[in-house]
């Protein structure tokens, strides 16, 4: 027959205080992140950019098919 314990009663004094201290400190980060969801203290680096136009489409088909064409180049060039 086995003894079932609660959990907190087989951890010391070193292990309480060790998480109570990780518990804290994730608070803390979760509150700090929430001030600053994408952790970016200065947002001067995106100065000078624009977003991505309504082409983007067009320009993801032209990779696609340069990469196609590449493709198609490497294998006939094995199989001359």
């Amino acid at each position: 027959m086995s003894l079932h314990q609660r959990q907190n009663e087989n951890r010391s004094e070193l292990q309480q205080r060790i998480d109570a201290e990780l518990r804290a400190k994730a608070a803390a980060r979760s509150k700090n992140e929430s001030e600053q969801p994408d952790g970016v203290d200065d947002s001067s680096y995106i100065e000078g950019t624009k977003q991505t136009t309504s082409l983007a489409w067009a320009w993801a088909l032209i990779f696609v098919a340069a990469v196609v064409l590449f493709g198609f180049f490497v294998y006939r060039s094995f199989t001359v």
